[in-house]
């Protein structure tokens, strides 16, 4: 076999491989002598097929076989040999076409070689780190806002107009073309108003009345309603107002802290003290993850890949195209450009992923069986009832898995050089940690 290099600048690589005939029929015979013990063929005993007829029953069969075996191989020892790692997929064609069985077979391979990623002193990083406790201000106020959701209605001084957010308790029957309908018809049910848990049009219809009015609501079904004999036909609702109640927030004590799985106020008041503190640490260290990319990208310089760095750059076009028009869901769109902009965002991700992956290999940082199960869950939950349907699409995906891999693995690279930075903790207030994290959405 032979390997010739043919192109060499920059990042960019070529070679030509040559895989000789004769190479290709020992790797053929090789095969034929593995399978041979297992081989039965009427007139020979099991195993003792005669090396020339099974060569002329199967040989053309693993010729295929043998030849992409083969050109594998040559591909893994060139990068064994040469310490090169692709940046993606090497590109390989065979250029003799018209090959037949004797001749040897020409192969060019063509890829873009990984950057030597230069060493990084980690403990000359110094960061900061925002430190941030939950005040009594804080817990009052996310007290106050717990009290809300479980949020009562009382009833309003006689004569008043019910309001937005306001509950109204009615009976009503509703028919269409004078006739009843099955469904449309309750009595004391509670419609908390601008809710839009009724037809579209409903509930607006129902804003100023009091209670002991009586009230036709006239409404048409969507013409996509679930009940096909209803869809797109108009509806008269006769509703008999009984009760208009506001809402009051639920008053702050034990009763209110046990609805919430709490023993009591004080234990409440605990539970979301931790809360609010696990926030807080989120918030600080994506303050401190920026910092320490910032740093890093400040002391490393190499050459990208060049198909690396086009392809993040389009991604990053494509994503700001899509967050800039919102009603397009799908991709059917014309091709979105990358501008310099996007070249230069799409540099520092790349730049900075390189080296994250290469101090996290260095540093043996590996993504447990445990952890991924974990995030697969995590995610499996936004689909209630079909969780274990996800999970076995995941665990089918590669592809999938790699993109649930990779955010796992960068946290634990970041936690690991932030373990050898020099960290040193600053207590702040919340609005300070607020406008950090804001400045970081504005970057």
């Amino acid at each position: 076999m032979q390997v010739t290099e043919t192109l060499n600048e920059g990042l960019k690589r070529g070679y030509n491989i040559v895989v000789t005939a004769a190479e290709l029929d020992d790797k053929v015979n090789e095969k034929l002598v593995e399978a041979q013990p297992e081989v039965e063929m009427k007139g020979f005993r099991k195993g003792k097929v005669p090396m020339a007829l099974l060569k002329k029953q199967f040989g053309q069969r693993l010729l295929g076989e043998a030849m992409q075996e083969t050109i594998d191989g040559a591909m893994n020892q060139h990068f064994e040999d040469s310490g090169d790692r692709p940046a993606l997929q090497p590109e390989v064609k065979m250029t003799n076409e018209d090959w037949k069985e004797g001749d040897d077979v020409h192969v060019e391979m063509a890829y873009e070689a990984l950057p030597e990623i230069p060493e990084v002193d980690l403990k000359s990083i110094s960061l900061e780190k925002l430190v941030v406790k939950a005040d009594d201000a804080a817990v009052e106020e996310a007290l106050g806002n717990l009290a809300e959701t479980a949020q009562d209605f009382k009833a309003r001084r006689k004569g008043s107009k019910a309001k937005d957010g306001d509950q109204v308790v009615f009976d009503f029957v509703g028919k269409v073309d004078g006739e009843a309908f099955e469904g449309g018809s309750a009595e004391d049910y509670p419609l908390v108003l601008g809710s839009n848990s009724f037809i579209p049009g409903f509930e607006e219809q129902l804003v100023g009345v009091k209670a002991e009015e009586e009230k036709d609501v006239t409404v048409s079904f969507p013409d996509d309603y679930q009940a096909e004999h209803l869809a797109g036909k108009e509806a008269v609702f006769s509703c008999n107002v009984k009760e208009v109640k506001e809402p009051v927030a639920a008053e702050i004590n034990d009763e209110m802290a046990q609805k919430f799985g709490a023993e009591d106020l004080a234990g409440l008041k605990g539970q979301i003290s931790e809360r609010l503190e696990a926030e807080y640490a989120g918030a600080s260290r994506a303050v401190q993850k920026r910092a320490l990319l910032d740093a890093l990208d400040g002391k490393v310089s190499f050459d990208l890949p060049p198909s690396l760095l086009d392809a993040e750059a389009k991604q990053i076009a494509h994503q700001l195209w899509h967050e800039e028009n919102p009603e397009v869901e799908g991709h059917d769109h014309p091709e979105v450009e990358a501008t310099e902009e996007h070249t230069k965002l799409a540099a520092r991700r790349v730049r900075l992923g390189l080296l994250l992956a290469e101090l996290g290999q260095k540093a043996e940082v590996e993504v447990t069986d445990a952890e991924m199960t974990q995030a697969i869950m995590a995610q499996a939950r936004q689909y209630p009832g079909q969780e274990r349907q996800f999970f076995e699409f995941i665990q089918q995906n590669a592809q999938m898995q790699q993109q649930m891999r990779a955010p796992i693995f960068e946290d634990k690279v970041v936690d690991y050089v932030f373990e050898l930075a020099e960290v040193t903790e600053k207590e702040v207030s919340k609005d300070d940690l607020e406008k950090a994290v804001e400045a970081l959405e504005d970057e």
